[in-house]
C-alpha cells in the first residue's frame, strides 16, 4: 500500500464527513436538480458526471495551490463569482425560453447531452466557493509524516468526489422519474419550465451574494 495513503484513524472521520457534507444540498445538487427536472433524466447524469470533471479540476488545483488564489486575492475571487452568476442567468433564459426540450423525454442527442455535461462542469467552476471549500476541507485530514501532501489531497478528492458523484447520480434518477411521470400534461411542462429557469436563478443569487 503507498505509504502516502491515509490509516483508517483517519480515513473513516474523513468518509463520514464526506458523506455528510455531500447530503447537503447545495449548488451542484442544484445545477442537477434543474437539469433532471427541465431536460431528462440523461441530461440529469451527464450534468452530474460535468460536475464531477469540476469537482476534480478543483482538487488537482488544491492539490498544487492555485485555489489559494481565490482565498488571498479578492478580485479573483469577485471575477469567477460572478462569471458564474452571470452564466446561470444564462442558463435559466435557455431554459425558460426553449420550447423544443421538455417534450423529448426519450431521447437527449448528443449535442444536448455535452452541453448538459459543460453546464456541470462550468457552473462547479465557476462557484468560487467550492475552490475555497476543498482547500479548507481536504488539508485538515493530511498527515506531512507520510509523504506527498499533493498526492494525500488528490486521493481524499477522489474519494470525496466519488461520494458525491453517487450522490448527484441518485437525485437524476429520482428527479428524471418524476419528470417522466408528468410530461403528458403540456400544462405541467410549461410548469417545469418555469421551476427549472427558477432554480438556476436562484441558484445564480446563492453564488453572486457568496462571501469569502
Amino acid at each position: 500500500m503507498p505509504h502516502f495513503l491515509p490509516d483508517l484513524a483517519t480515513l473513516l472521520p474523513f468518509l463520514a464527513a464526506a458523506l455528510a457534507l455531500n447530503l447537503t444540498p447545495g449548488a451542484d445538487m442544484t445545477m442537477v436538480l434543474a437539469q433532471s427536472l427541465g431536460r431528462s433524466r440523461r441530461a440529469g447524469i451527464w450534468a452530474a458526471l460535468g460536475v464531477a470533471a469540476g469537482s476534480l479540476i478543483h482538487s488537482l488545483l488544491a492539490a498544487f495551490g492555485v485555489s489559494a488564489l481565490l482565498q488571498q486575492s479578492e478580485t479573483a475571487f469577485l471575477v469567477v463569482k460572478y462569471a458564474g452568476a452571470l452564466y446561470l442567468l444564462y442558463l435559466a433564459w435557455r431554459a425558460a425560453t426553449d420550447r423544443s426540450g421538455p417534450l423529448q423525454a426519450a431521447a437527449l442527442p448528443p449535442r444536448r447531452a455535452h452541453r448538459a455535461f459543460l453546464d456541470g462542469v462550468v457552473t462547479n467552476l465557476f462557484n468560487p466557493k467550492v475552490a475555497l471549500f476543498i482547500l479548507a476541507f481536504l488539508p485538515q485530514f493530511v498527515d506531512p509524516s507520510r509523504g506527498s501532501v499533493a498526492a494525500q489531497i488528490l486521493f481524499l478528492g477522489l474519494l470525496f468526489n466519488i461520494g458525491g458523484t453517487s450522490v448527484l447520480l441518485a437525485v437524476a434518477f429520482s428527479a428524471g422519474a418524476a419528470r417522466e411521470r408528468i410530461l403528458s400534461s403540456r400544462r405541467a411542462v410549461t410548469v417545469l419550465r418555469w421551476i427549472t429557469a427558477s432554480l438556476f436563478v436562484g441558484l445564480a443569487a446563492r453564488v453572486a451574494l457568496s462571501e469569502r
